[in-house]
C-alpha cells in the first residue's frame, strides 16, 4: 500500500512519541473526528472555540488508526483505543509535518492571494492543472494557520502540482504560512478593500499582500495584477526582497499575459489572451469579466508551472462557477423560470461592483428584472459607512432594475438611493427572505451578494427550497 506517510515518516518529522502499537503508515490525515476516514491519523488542534482532545474517543470510533495529542493533555485522555503520537503542541507539529512535505514535494507549487478571487482562481488552477498531472489542493478556503498547514501535510509526494491558497486578516499572517509553502509562482489577484477595518488604508492592505513574495523559491515567479494601482508598490516589493523572475498579468497593454478581448453571455464566455507570444481563444462556462481577468492569471501560472498550453485552454471549457462564487441556477415558478445568481460566500467592495457588473450584463427573460439582493460587507470599520453608500453609483450606472437590501450597514446604501432609486430595505436577512419568496416573478435574474456571516446564503437556501430547478 502507497501511505501518504509511513509511521516512521511521522515521527521523525514531528519529533513525536509513539505510544502503543503503531500502524505502518497512515493514508490521510483528519482534524474533524466526524469526517475521520479509516486509516488516517487524526490530529487534535485545540481551536477557539473547541479542543480536538475532547474528541480523540469519536476519532477513534470512527477508525483512526492512530491519533496525535499533546503532552500537556495525555493525563486527562485516559484510555483511548488507537496508538498515539504525543507531540508537544499539535498545532506546531502539524506545521513541521507540512514542512516535511514541502520538502520533499516532485511538483511545482503555486500560492494565491488577493482580496479578491483567490478563491476562484485556486479552484481554476485545480481544474485546468489537472489535464496536465496530478493536483493537489487546497480543499473549500483552508487559508489560515491551520488549514495551510493541513492542506499542506496532506500533500501527496508524487504530485504534479501543488495549489494553495493563503488568506489574511491582518498583516504578517501570510509571511509565515508563505514560508512554509515555498511556492514556485505566487500571485496577488487584486487588492481592495477587505477586511479594511483592520488596517489604516489599503496600502497597508498591498502591504500585507506583498508578504507573499517572501516566501517564492530561489527561481520562483512573481505574478501581479497590472490593472491594479498598486501594482508599481507590488513590484518595487518583489523586487525588494529578491524575487527575480516578476511578471504581469491583466487587461493593460504592458501586461506580460494579458486579456486581449472578452465576449461574454448567460452561460459563459469566451475571451482571447496573449500568453507566451501566442493569442489564445479560451471558452469557459462562467460569465463574467472578473473571472476572465483571474483566467490570465491561471494561465500565466500554469504555464510558468510548466503545464501544456493547449490542454490548459481546452480545460477551461469545463470551469463553473462555484456555489457562493457566482453560480448560476435556473428555477422554476409559475409558468416560466428565473434565474439565481448566488455571490453569497463573501463581499467586499471591489467585488461588489464586479458583481454588480455581472449582474448588469445579464439578459432578464420576457417581462423580467435585474435584481440585487444585498447585505452588509463586514470588517469594513470606520469605512463602513462610506464603502456601502459608494455601491449607490455603481448600482445606478448599472441600470439595476430592484435594489433589496437588509443589514445594518446596508442602510448607508438605502440613504444613499434614496432621491435617485427608492431599495427595498429589510434590518434582516431572513426579513428580506420572506419578501423575495413572494416577490421574486418569471423571467427575473436575481444576484444575491453579501459577506458570509450576513447570513445571506440562508436566502439562496430559501429560494433553492421553494423553487424547484427548471
Amino acid at each position: 500500500m502507497d501511505f501518504l506517510w509511513t509511521t516512521d515518516e511521522l515521527v521523525a518529522a514531528m519529533a513525536g512519541r509513539p505510544m502503543g502499537t503503531m500502524p505502518a503508515g497512515i493514508s490521510g490525515i483528519s482534524i474533524d473526528s466526524r469526517a475521520v476516514k479509516p486509516g488516517e491519523a487524526f490530529f487534535a488542534i485545540k481551536g477557539d472555540r473547541v479542543d480536538g482532545h475532547d474528541f480523540v474517543t469519536s476519532a477513534a470510533a470512527h477508525g483512526a488508526s492512530l491519533l496525535v495529542v499533546s503532552e500537556a493533555r495525555l493525563p486527562a485522555l485516559g484510555r483511548v483505543a488507537a496508538p498515539l503520537i504525543v507531540v508537544h503542541d499539535v498545532l506546531e507539529a502539524l506545521e513541521r509535518l507540512g514542512r516535511a512535505a514541502r520538502a520533499r514535494a516532485r511538483g511545482k507549487i503555486i500560492a494565491v492571494t488577493g482580496s479578491v478571487g483567490k478563491t476562484t482562481t485556486k479552484e481554476m488552477l485545480r481544474q485546468v492543472l489537472s489535464a496536465s498531472g496530478t493536483v493537489h489542493y487546497s480543499p473549500a478556503s483552508f487559508n489560515n494557520h491551520w488549514g495551510v498547514p493541513l492542506t499542506l501535510a496532506r500533500l501527496p509526494r508524487n504530485a504534479d502540482f501543488g495549489v494553495f491558497e493563503i488568506g489574511m486578516n491582518h498583516p504578517d499572517e501570510i509571511r509565515p504560512l508563505v514560508g512554509m509553502v515555498r511556492p514556485h509562482v505566487a500571485i496577488i489577484t487584486t487588492v481592495a478593500a477587505a477586511h479594511l477595518g483592520n488596517f489604516k488604508n489599503i496600502e497597508e492592505i498591498a502591504a500585507a499582500k506583498a508578504e507573499i513574495f517572501e516566501g517564492l523559491t530561489d527561481d520562483g515567479h512573481a505574478l501581479i495584477n497590472r490593472d491594479i494601482a498598486q501594482f508599481d508598490f507590488l513590484e518595487a516589493t518583489a523586487a525588494r526582497v529578491g524575487v527575480a523572475n516578476i511578471h504581469s498579468f491583466g487587461a493593460n497593454v504592458k501586461a506580460d499575459y494579458r486579456l486581449v478581448d472578452y465576449q461574454g453571455d448567460n452561460d459563459g464566455a469566451v475571451f482571447w489572451a496573449a500568453i507566451g507570444g501566442r493569442t489564445v481563444e479560451v471558452s469557459i462556462a462562467a460569465p463574467g469579466r472578473h473571472i476572465a481577468e483571474n483566467a490570465i492569471a491561471v494561465l500565466a501560472a500554469a504555464t510558468l508551472a510548466g503545464a501544456d498550453l493547449d490542454a490548459t485552454v481546452a480545460a477551461f471549457a469545463e470551469v463553473t462557477a462555484g456555489q457562493g462564487r457566482g453560480q448560476r441556477i435556473r428555477l422554476a415558478i409559475g409558468d416560466g423560470a428565473f434565474t439565481l445568481i448566488d455571490e453569497s460566500y463573501n463581499a467586499n467592495p471591489a467585488s461588489m461592483r464586479a458583481a454588480i457588473a455581472l449582474l448588469a450584463g445579464s439578459m432578464p427573460g420576457e417581462g423580467g428584472r435585474r435584481i440585487a439582493v444585498l447585505g452588509d460587507m463586514l470588517e469594513m470599520g470606520e469605512f463602513s459607512a462610506d464603502v456601502h453608500a459608494g455601491l449607490a453609483e455603481p448600482l445606478i450606472a448599472a441600470g439595476i432594475d430592484e435594489i433589496w437590501i437588509a443589514g445594518p450597514d446596508m442602510a448607508y446604501l438605502r440613504d444613499a438611493l434614496q432621491q435617485a432609486k427608492e431599495p427595498i430595505y429589510r434590518d434582516s436577512a431572513d426579513e428580506l427572505t420572506a419578501y423575495a419568496l413572494a416577490n421574486i416573478k418569471p423571467g427575473d435574474v436575481v444576484m444575491v451578494k453579501s459577506s458570509n456571516g450576513s447570513g445571506f446564503g440562508r436566502i439562496v437556501a430559501a429560494l433553492k427550497e421553494k423553487f424547484p430547478p427548471a
